[in-house]
């Protein structure tokens, strides 16, 4: 599959705790071959999703990084709405083991009876395996370094299969057990016992893209083995460098922090996020990261980031 919009990320809210004029709670809409996830959803995000005309009722798998309010104060809200719209697809939930009590808790408050189930998974600092699979994609969790128990996410794709030449197959007529091999990656033998190497008959194959979330963390270099060589990196760059003090304090980080993870992990391209109500100017972060990472970006809100 050579289409390179197969793989997007929307950035719906890139603020931190305060909203501002500007910036909303965090949230981001991820795309991959037309099945829509969610990571996180801080008040607003259903209001982000309608602004940007997004078919929020296809999101079937929601990705909740902590239990602070502007990354999950927006979900109860997702999920009663759902139940007004008559959603019947189970819809599952990814976070802290507290998440689902908390949630269970509010649904009883407010008298839903759910006409859909919801479906929890809890986030462990041991997370190894995927914590979602289909046949192309793997999204894998690993632990942040923030005041609460903090997840990042990152979101792989599975080896993507060769494309066999048409003029190969109107030729030599492979059989299905042939083509099966091929596209494996294997040679193929002809008639004769001649080797055709498996480069001459198949195109080359796309390249695996990757996109990792890391939001909230302090700088922590920890992080690089999970990120290492993702295409697209959004990181948070909470505070400017002169308030590095504050960041340490807080357990968040600076445009510089963010940027050295990026060149430390080989990332692709970075996208600075969360930002404190404080930055005015973006500019001077993206100046600073820019000192580093030569491939960063300030997230906008509304924009949709081609992963390629």
């Amino acid at each position: 599959m050579n289409n390179p919009s197969r793989f997007s990320v929307t950035i719906l809210g890139n603020g931190s705790a305060i909203p501002t004029q500007n910036h909303n709670h965090a949230s981001q809409l991820i795309i991959y071959r037309n099945k829509y996830f969610l990571i996180d959803c801080g008040e607003g995000t259903q209001m982000q999703l309608i602004k940007y005309k997004i078919k929020y009722h296809k999101i079937d798998n929601i990705f909740i990084s902590h239990l602070h309010g502007d990354h999950f104060f927006g979900l109860i809200g997702l999920i009663s709405t759902y139940h007004l719209l008559g959603r019947e697809r189970p819809l599952h939930i990814y976070g802290p083991c507290a998440l689902e009590n908390t949630l269970e808790k509010l649904i009883k408050v407010v008298s839903i009876k759910l006409k859909y189930k919801l479906i929890f998974y809890e986030l462990k600092n041991k997370n190894k395996l995927p914590i979602f699979e289909d046949n192309h994609l793997s999204v894998f969790a690993f632990p942040l370094n923030h005041r609460v128990p903090t997840w990042g996410f990152m979101f792989k794709e599975k080896p993507i299969q060769l494309s066999i030449k048409k003029c190969f197959v109107d030729e030599f007529k492979p059989s299905i057990k042939d083509i099966l091999n091929i596209k494996n990656g294997m040679d193929y033998i002809d008639s004769g016992g001649s080797i055709i190497p498996n480069k001459e008959i198949t195109h080359p194959a796309p390249k695996l893209l990757s996109y990792a979330y890391c939001s909230d963390t302090k700088y922590d270099e920890s992080i690089i083995e999970h990120i290492k060589d993702v295409t697209l990196l959004y990181h948070e760059a909470t505070f400017e460098n002169s308030l590095q003090d504050m960041a340490t304090e807080k357990f968040h980080s600076t445009a510089d922090d963010a940027a050295t993870i990026a060149q430390k992990s080989n990332a692709g391209k970075l996208i600075l996020g969360h930002f404190s109500a404080r930055n005015n100017n973006l500019s001077t972060l993206l100046e600073q990261a820019l000192m580093i990472f030569n491939s960063t970006f300030i997230s906008k809100e509304g924009e949709k980031y081609l992963i390629s």
